[in-house]
Protein backbone atom coordinates (compact mmCIF):
# COMPACT_ATOMS: atom_id res chain seq x y z
CA UNK A 1 0.00 0.00 0.00
CA UNK A 2 1.41 3.28 -1.01
CA UNK A 3 1.07 6.74 1.10
CA UNK A 4 1.00 10.13 -0.90
CA UNK A 5 3.36 12.18 0.44
CA UNK A 6 2.15 15.72 1.39
CA UNK A 7 4.45 18.72 1.83
CA UNK A 8 3.01 21.93 3.98
CA UNK A 9 5.29 24.76 3.01
CA UNK A 10 5.04 26.89 6.35
CA UNK A 11 7.07 29.55 5.40
CA UNK A 12 4.38 30.64 2.24
CA UNK A 13 1.44 30.84 5.05
CA UNK A 14 3.51 32.07 7.26
CA UNK A 15 4.13 35.00 5.04
CA UNK A 16 0.88 35.55 3.87
CA UNK A 17 0.10 36.04 7.50
CA UNK A 18 2.44 38.74 8.10
CA UNK A 19 1.25 40.45 5.47
CA UNK A 20 -2.51 40.08 6.03
CA UNK A 21 -1.53 41.26 9.59
CA UNK A 22 0.20 44.69 8.30
CA UNK A 23 -2.81 45.37 6.03
CA UNK A 24 -5.30 44.89 8.92
CA UNK A 25 -2.92 47.04 11.35
CA UNK A 26 -2.56 49.62 8.47
CA UNK A 27 -6.28 49.69 8.19
CA UNK A 28 -6.97 49.91 12.01
CA UNK A 29 -4.63 52.65 12.03
CA UNK A 30 -6.29 54.68 9.39
CA UNK A 31 -10.08 54.04 10.70
CA UNK A 32 -8.79 55.12 14.29
CA UNK A 33 -7.26 58.40 12.63
CA UNK A 34 -10.68 58.99 10.73
CA UNK A 35 -12.44 58.54 13.81
CA UNK A 36 -9.93 60.83 15.89
CA UNK A 37 -10.43 63.00 13.10
CA UNK A 38 -14.34 64.33 13.11
CA UNK A 39 -14.48 63.52 16.92
CA UNK A 40 -11.64 66.33 17.24
CA UNK A 41 -13.73 68.70 14.31
CA UNK A 42 -16.93 68.35 15.98
CA UNK A 43 -15.61 69.53 19.37
CA UNK A 44 -13.77 72.13 17.59
CA UNK A 45 -17.43 73.54 16.16
CA UNK A 46 -19.06 72.95 19.14
CA UNK A 47 -16.33 74.74 21.18
CA UNK A 48 -16.48 77.58 18.20
CA UNK A 49 -20.09 77.78 18.90
CA UNK A 50 -20.72 78.08 21.87
CA UNK A 51 -17.56 80.25 22.69
CA UNK A 52 -16.72 82.03 20.05
CA UNK A 53 -18.09 85.40 18.35
CA UNK A 54 -17.36 84.57 14.45
CA UNK A 55 -18.82 87.04 11.80
CA UNK A 56 -22.70 85.51 10.75
CA UNK A 57 -20.88 84.64 7.00
CA UNK A 58 -17.80 83.20 7.94
CA UNK A 59 -19.29 79.69 7.48
CA UNK A 60 -20.21 80.79 3.94
CA UNK A 61 -17.01 82.12 2.59
CA UNK A 62 -15.41 78.81 1.83
CA UNK A 63 -16.33 76.26 -0.60
CA UNK A 64 -19.99 76.42 -0.07
CA UNK A 65 -20.59 80.28 -1.51
CA UNK A 66 -18.61 79.19 -4.57
CA UNK A 67 -21.13 76.73 -5.64
CA UNK A 68 -24.64 77.18 -7.22
CA UNK A 69 -27.60 75.21 -6.99
CA UNK A 70 -26.60 74.41 -10.65
CA UNK A 71 -23.86 72.45 -9.59
CA UNK A 72 -25.47 70.04 -7.35
CA UNK A 73 -28.38 69.46 -10.71
CA UNK A 74 -25.37 68.78 -12.68
CA UNK A 75 -24.20 66.50 -9.98
CA UNK A 76 -27.05 64.63 -10.42
CA UNK A 77 -27.27 64.76 -14.00
CA UNK A 78 -23.85 62.42 -14.18
CA UNK A 79 -26.04 60.05 -12.50
CA UNK A 80 -29.69 60.47 -14.27
CA UNK A 81 -29.59 60.84 -17.87
CA UNK A 82 -32.81 63.06 -18.21
CA UNK A 83 -31.39 65.52 -16.01
CA UNK A 84 -28.13 66.24 -18.39
CA UNK A 85 -28.08 69.41 -19.62
CA UNK A 86 -26.01 71.61 -22.02
CA UNK A 87 -22.46 70.48 -22.28
CA UNK A 88 -21.32 73.57 -23.11
CA UNK A 89 -22.91 75.25 -19.72
CA UNK A 90 -21.78 72.37 -17.55
CA UNK A 91 -20.55 72.56 -14.73
CA UNK A 92 -17.74 69.78 -14.47
CA UNK A 93 -16.64 71.26 -18.26
CA UNK A 94 -12.50 71.91 -18.27
CA UNK A 95 -13.20 75.75 -18.64
CA UNK A 96 -16.01 75.69 -15.50
CA UNK A 97 -13.66 73.21 -13.56
CA UNK A 98 -10.99 75.44 -13.98
CA UNK A 99 -12.37 79.27 -13.27
CA UNK A 100 -13.94 77.82 -9.98
CA UNK A 101 -10.65 76.64 -8.70
CA UNK A 102 -9.12 79.47 -10.13
CA UNK A 103 -12.08 81.62 -8.05
CA UNK A 104 -11.62 79.87 -5.12
CA UNK A 105 -7.96 79.66 -4.36
CA UNK A 106 -7.87 83.58 -5.27
CA UNK A 107 -11.62 85.09 -4.67
CA UNK A 108 -11.31 86.52 -7.85
CA UNK A 109 -13.26 85.90 -10.83
CA UNK A 110 -11.38 85.89 -14.65
CA UNK A 111 -14.02 86.67 -16.51
CA UNK A 112 -15.22 89.67 -14.36
CA UNK A 113 -12.08 92.62 -14.74
CA UNK A 114 -13.62 94.15 -11.70
CA UNK A 115 -12.51 91.33 -8.95
CA UNK A 116 -9.15 92.33 -9.60
CA UNK A 117 -9.18 96.04 -8.53
CA UNK A 118 -11.84 95.92 -6.55
CA UNK A 119 -9.89 95.56 -2.95
CA UNK A 120 -7.66 98.46 -3.83
CA UNK A 121 -10.89 100.65 -5.08
CA UNK A 122 -13.50 101.81 -2.42
CA UNK A 123 -16.93 100.80 -3.56
CA UNK A 124 -16.30 98.63 -5.99
CA UNK A 125 -16.01 95.41 -3.76
CA UNK A 126 -19.12 93.28 -3.41
CA UNK A 127 -21.52 93.98 0.18
CA UNK A 128 -21.91 90.37 0.37
CA UNK A 129 -24.72 89.12 2.56
CA UNK A 130 -26.08 86.10 3.86
CA UNK A 131 -29.64 85.28 5.04
CA UNK A 132 -30.36 85.51 8.74
CA UNK A 133 -34.33 84.95 8.55
CA UNK A 134 -35.92 83.93 5.26
CA UNK A 135 -39.64 84.75 4.39
CA UNK A 136 -41.78 83.55 1.30
CA UNK A 137 -40.59 87.20 0.11
CA UNK A 138 -37.15 86.46 0.08
CA UNK A 139 -36.97 84.95 -2.86
CA UNK A 140 -33.12 84.83 -3.91
CA UNK A 141 -31.91 87.89 -4.05
CA UNK A 142 -30.53 89.96 -0.95
CA UNK A 143 -29.58 93.35 -0.44
CA UNK A 144 -27.45 95.42 -3.06
CA UNK A 145 -25.64 98.76 -1.94
CA UNK A 146 -24.04 100.19 -4.73
CA UNK A 147 -21.73 103.91 -3.68
CA UNK A 148 -22.87 106.88 -5.45
CA UNK A 149 -21.18 108.31 -8.95
CA UNK A 150 -18.35 111.09 -8.00
CA UNK A 151 -20.97 113.81 -8.95
CA UNK A 152 -24.30 112.20 -8.01
CA UNK A 153 -23.50 113.85 -4.07
CA UNK A 154 -24.40 117.79 -2.98
CA UNK A 155 -21.49 118.98 -1.34
CA UNK A 156 -21.68 122.23 -1.40
CA UNK A 157 -23.95 122.95 1.57
CA UNK A 158 -27.28 122.06 -0.36
CA UNK A 159 -30.18 120.92 2.44
CA UNK A 160 -28.23 123.06 5.62
CA UNK A 161 -26.56 121.18 7.85
CA UNK A 162 -29.13 119.59 9.97
CA UNK A 163 -29.74 119.32 13.71
CA UNK A 164 -31.53 116.64 16.11
CA UNK A 165 -35.51 116.95 17.15
CA UNK A 166 -36.67 115.13 20.08
CA UNK A 167 -40.13 114.38 19.85
CA UNK A 168 -40.96 115.60 15.97
CA UNK A 169 -44.76 116.38 15.52
CA UNK A 170 -47.17 113.99 14.07
CA UNK A 171 -47.40 113.38 10.42
CA UNK A 172 -50.19 115.29 8.27
CA UNK A 173 -51.18 112.25 5.85
CA UNK A 174 -52.55 113.50 2.26
CA UNK A 175 -54.18 109.89 2.58
CA UNK A 176 -56.56 111.18 5.18
CA UNK A 177 -59.16 113.53 5.44
CA UNK A 178 -60.91 115.06 8.40
CA UNK A 179 -59.55 114.67 12.19
CA UNK A 180 -56.70 112.46 12.06
CA UNK A 181 -56.52 109.93 15.18
CA UNK A 182 -55.25 110.74 18.26
CA UNK A 183 -51.68 110.00 19.26
CA UNK A 184 -51.63 106.99 21.94
CA UNK A 185 -50.91 107.99 25.75
CA UNK A 186 -46.96 108.18 26.41
CA UNK A 187 -46.12 104.49 27.22
CA UNK A 188 -42.27 104.73 28.02
CA UNK A 189 -43.14 107.43 30.62
CA UNK A 190 -41.91 110.35 29.04
CA UNK A 191 -38.84 109.22 27.95
CA UNK A 192 -37.33 109.37 24.56
CA UNK A 193 -36.00 106.40 23.94
CA UNK A 194 -36.13 105.27 20.44
CA UNK A 195 -33.36 107.02 17.74
CA UNK A 196 -33.83 107.48 14.01
CA UNK A 197 -31.31 108.62 12.12
CA UNK A 198 -29.55 108.24 8.55
CA UNK A 199 -25.97 107.76 7.73
CA UNK A 200 -26.37 107.51 3.97
CA UNK A 201 -28.61 110.54 4.33
CA UNK A 202 -28.47 111.77 0.72
CA UNK A 203 -29.98 108.40 -0.25
CA UNK A 204 -32.86 108.98 -2.61
CA UNK A 205 -36.29 107.92 -4.56
CA UNK A 206 -35.99 108.28 -8.38
CA UNK A 207 -39.62 109.22 -8.79
CA UNK A 208 -39.42 112.13 -6.48
CA UNK A 209 -36.78 113.20 -8.60
CA UNK A 210 -38.21 114.93 -11.78
CA UNK A 211 -35.34 114.77 -14.47
CA UNK A 212 -33.23 111.74 -12.80
CA UNK A 213 -33.78 108.58 -13.94
CA UNK A 214 -30.50 106.85 -13.00
CA UNK A 215 -30.23 105.03 -9.98
CA UNK A 216 -26.38 105.80 -9.73
CA UNK A 217 -27.79 109.27 -9.03
CA UNK A 218 -30.85 108.46 -6.70
CA UNK A 219 -29.32 111.67 -3.96
CA UNK A 220 -30.90 115.08 -3.45
CA UNK A 221 -30.07 116.71 -0.53
CA UNK A 222 -33.78 117.47 0.32
CA UNK A 223 -35.88 114.28 -0.83
CA UNK A 224 -34.50 111.77 0.99
CA UNK A 225 -34.15 109.01 3.12
CA UNK A 226 -34.27 111.68 6.03
CA UNK A 227 -37.95 111.94 5.25
CA UNK A 228 -38.46 108.51 5.52
CA UNK A 229 -36.46 108.39 9.06
CA UNK A 230 -38.29 111.55 10.07
CA UNK A 231 -41.87 109.72 9.05
CA UNK A 232 -40.65 106.37 11.55
CA UNK A 233 -39.81 109.21 14.44
CA UNK A 234 -43.38 110.62 14.23
CA UNK A 235 -45.54 107.59 14.13
CA UNK A 236 -43.76 106.10 16.93
CA UNK A 237 -44.29 109.69 18.93
CA UNK A 238 -48.27 108.09 17.58
CA UNK A 239 -47.51 105.11 19.37
CA UNK A 240 -46.54 106.76 22.87
CA UNK A 241 -43.13 105.72 21.84
CA UNK A 242 -40.43 109.03 22.93
CA UNK A 243 -38.84 109.21 19.98
CA UNK A 244 -35.88 111.48 18.99
CA UNK A 245 -34.78 111.98 15.39
CA UNK A 246 -31.65 113.01 13.29
CA UNK A 247 -31.56 115.05 9.99
CA UNK A 248 -28.03 116.22 10.09
CA UNK A 249 -26.86 116.37 6.23
CA UNK A 250 -23.14 115.55 6.19
CA UNK A 251 -22.22 116.56 2.92
CA UNK A 252 -22.60 119.78 4.63
CA UNK A 253 -21.34 119.11 7.55
CA UNK A 254 -17.86 117.71 7.10
CA UNK A 255 -15.45 119.09 5.67
CA UNK A 256 -13.66 116.95 2.18
CA UNK A 257 -16.63 114.84 2.88
CA UNK A 258 -15.98 111.49 1.98
CA UNK A 259 -19.14 108.87 1.46
CA UNK A 260 -17.63 105.74 2.30
CA UNK A 261 -16.66 107.53 5.74
CA UNK A 262 -20.29 107.74 6.48
CA UNK A 263 -20.56 105.76 9.28
CA UNK A 264 -17.82 107.44 11.10
CA UNK A 265 -19.52 110.62 10.68
CA UNK A 266 -22.70 109.41 11.96
CA UNK A 267 -20.93 107.48 15.17
CA UNK A 268 -20.39 111.23 16.08
CA UNK A 269 -24.43 111.73 15.64
CA UNK A 270 -25.28 108.54 17.97
CA UNK A 271 -22.57 109.99 20.73
CA UNK A 272 -24.49 113.52 20.63
CA UNK A 273 -28.08 112.29 20.52
CA UNK A 274 -26.81 110.26 23.72
CA UNK A 275 -25.20 112.79 25.44
CA UNK A 276 -27.94 115.05 25.08
CA UNK A 277 -30.79 111.96 25.62
CA UNK A 278 -29.32 109.60 28.21
CA UNK A 279 -32.80 107.69 28.31
CA UNK A 280 -31.98 106.26 24.27
CA UNK A 281 -31.79 102.98 24.16
CA UNK A 282 -33.20 101.73 20.66
CA UNK A 283 -31.41 103.15 17.81
CA UNK A 284 -32.67 102.91 14.00
CA UNK A 285 -30.30 103.56 11.34
CA UNK A 286 -32.77 104.07 8.43
CA UNK A 287 -31.51 103.18 4.15
CA UNK A 288 -32.50 102.65 0.71
CA UNK A 289 -31.51 99.57 -1.00
CA UNK A 290 -30.04 100.09 -4.34
CA UNK A 291 -32.24 97.48 -5.83
CA UNK A 292 -35.13 97.97 -8.91
CA UNK A 293 -38.42 98.11 -8.47
CA UNK A 294 -39.92 94.40 -8.70
CA UNK A 295 -37.82 93.41 -6.44
CA UNK A 296 -38.43 96.16 -3.52
CA UNK A 297 -42.40 96.37 -3.84
CA UNK A 298 -45.37 94.66 -3.01
CA UNK A 299 -49.27 95.16 -3.08
CA UNK A 300 -51.25 95.18 -0.05
CA UNK A 301 -55.10 95.99 0.14
CA UNK A 302 -55.07 98.11 -3.73
CA UNK A 303 -51.80 99.97 -2.33
CA UNK A 304 -48.06 99.90 -3.25
CA UNK A 305 -45.61 99.45 -0.38
CA UNK A 306 -41.91 99.18 -0.19
CA UNK A 307 -40.18 96.46 1.14
CA UNK A 308 -37.64 96.35 3.96
CA UNK A 309 -34.19 94.19 4.98
CA UNK A 310 -32.85 94.14 8.07
CA UNK A 311 -29.13 94.29 8.41
CA UNK A 312 -27.16 93.03 11.04
CA UNK A 313 -23.40 94.35 10.88
CA UNK A 314 -21.64 90.51 10.24
CA UNK A 315 -18.05 92.05 11.91
CA UNK A 316 -19.81 93.47 15.20
CA UNK A 317 -18.19 91.06 17.84
CA UNK A 318 -21.67 91.15 19.82
CA UNK A 319 -23.38 90.74 16.25
CA UNK A 320 -26.02 87.87 18.03
CA UNK A 321 -27.58 90.35 20.53
CA UNK A 322 -27.98 93.00 18.03
CA UNK A 323 -29.55 89.75 15.41
CA UNK A 324 -32.03 89.23 18.48
CA UNK A 325 -33.08 92.43 18.53
CA UNK A 326 -34.14 92.77 14.68
CA UNK A 327 -35.62 89.70 14.26
CA UNK A 328 -38.08 90.45 17.38
CA UNK A 329 -38.94 93.38 14.84
CA UNK A 330 -39.08 91.06 11.54
CA UNK A 331 -40.99 88.97 13.02
CA UNK A 332 -43.69 90.71 14.35
CA UNK A 333 -43.63 92.83 11.15
CA UNK A 334 -44.05 89.50 9.37
CA UNK A 335 -46.61 88.29 11.31
CA UNK A 336 -48.97 91.43 11.45
CA UNK A 337 -48.43 92.30 7.62
CA UNK A 338 -46.79 89.45 5.44
CA UNK A 339 -44.21 90.13 2.62
CA UNK A 340 -43.81 93.93 3.63
CA UNK A 341 -40.34 92.30 5.25
CA UNK A 342 -38.14 90.52 2.61
CA UNK A 343 -35.91 88.87 5.29
CA UNK A 344 -32.53 89.64 7.88
CA UNK A 345 -29.46 89.62 6.16
CA UNK A 346 -25.94 89.58 7.81
CA UNK A 347 -23.53 91.86 5.65
CA UNK A 348 -19.66 92.01 6.37
CA UNK A 349 -18.39 94.46 3.58
CA UNK A 350 -14.75 95.21 3.27
CA UNK A 351 -15.34 98.66 4.12
CA UNK A 352 -17.22 98.19 7.15
CA UNK A 353 -19.10 95.88 8.61
CA UNK A 354 -20.37 96.90 11.71
CA UNK A 355 -22.52 99.71 11.21
CA UNK A 356 -22.19 101.46 14.19
CA UNK A 357 -23.76 98.36 15.87
CA UNK A 358 -21.54 97.92 18.08
CA UNK A 359 -22.77 101.31 19.74
CA UNK A 360 -26.01 99.26 21.35
CA UNK A 361 -27.15 95.61 21.32
CA UNK A 362 -30.46 97.37 20.51
CA UNK A 363 -29.81 98.97 17.07
CA UNK A 364 -30.04 97.44 13.76
CA UNK A 365 -29.65 99.14 10.35
CA UNK A 366 -33.21 99.24 8.03
CA UNK A 367 -33.10 99.39 4.03
CA UNK A 368 -36.53 101.07 2.98
CA UNK A 369 -37.77 100.47 -0.57
CA UNK A 370 -35.04 100.81 -3.50
CA UNK A 371 -34.37 103.53 -5.97
CA UNK A 372 -38.04 103.10 -7.68
CA UNK A 373 -39.80 103.24 -4.62
CA UNK A 374 -41.76 106.83 -4.26
CA UNK A 375 -41.45 108.29 -0.53
CA UNK A 376 -45.33 107.82 -0.65
CA UNK A 377 -44.60 104.14 -0.74
CA UNK A 378 -41.90 104.11 2.05
CA UNK A 379 -44.27 106.28 4.20
CA UNK A 380 -47.24 103.67 3.94
CA UNK A 381 -44.15 101.11 5.10
CA UNK A 382 -43.16 102.50 7.93
CA UNK A 383 -46.64 103.44 9.37
CA UNK A 384 -46.32 99.52 9.47
CA UNK A 385 -43.22 99.36 10.56
CA UNK A 386 -43.69 101.89 13.71
CA UNK A 387 -46.50 99.21 14.88
CA UNK A 388 -43.80 96.29 15.01
CA UNK A 389 -41.06 98.33 16.77
CA UNK A 390 -43.47 100.06 18.96
CA UNK A 391 -44.75 96.40 20.17
CA UNK A 392 -40.72 95.18 20.30
CA UNK A 393 -40.16 98.17 22.22
CA UNK A 394 -42.79 97.97 25.44
CA UNK A 395 -41.66 94.49 25.51
CA UNK A 396 -38.13 94.68 26.17
CA UNK A 397 -39.14 97.25 28.38
CA UNK A 398 -41.59 94.97 30.33
CA UNK A 399 -38.65 92.43 30.17
CA UNK A 400 -36.08 94.90 31.68
CA UNK A 401 -38.90 96.14 34.31
CA UNK A 402 -38.88 99.81 32.99
CA UNK A 403 -42.09 100.11 31.51
CA UNK A 404 -44.63 102.64 33.34
CA UNK A 405 -47.41 101.16 34.96
CA UNK A 406 -51.18 102.00 33.58
CA UNK A 407 -52.73 104.56 35.76
CA UNK A 408 -56.14 104.48 37.35
CA UNK A 409 -57.12 106.90 34.74
CA UNK A 410 -56.21 104.87 32.31
CA UNK A 411 -57.86 102.09 33.24
CA UNK A 412 -61.47 103.41 33.91
CA UNK A 413 -63.71 102.84 31.26
CA UNK A 414 -64.92 105.77 29.14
Amino acid sequence: MKWTAVTLNVGKYRRMGQELGVYVRIFSVLISGCILFFVALGLLGYVQSKWGNTEPSSSMKGLAASVSSQFFMDMLGMEVAHMQTDRQAFTFSQANVSGFLFSLVTDLKWNDPKTFIAREMPGMMEDRSVVLRKVAATRDDGPEDYGPRADAIAKNGEGGEGSITANPSAPKSPETTGQAPAAKPPRTAGKNVAFIYQSHNQESYLPDLPGVSDPDKAYDPKKNVTLVGLRLAQKLEEEGIGAVHSDKNYPAIEKNFNYYYSYKYSLKTLQEATAAHPDLKFYFDIHRDSQRREKTTMHLNGKDYAQVYFIVGGKNPNWKENEQFASQIHQALDAKYPGISKGMFAKAAEGNGVYNQNFSPDSVLIEVGGVDNSLEECYRTVDLLAEAISEVVLNVQKVDGSAPAESKDEKKPS
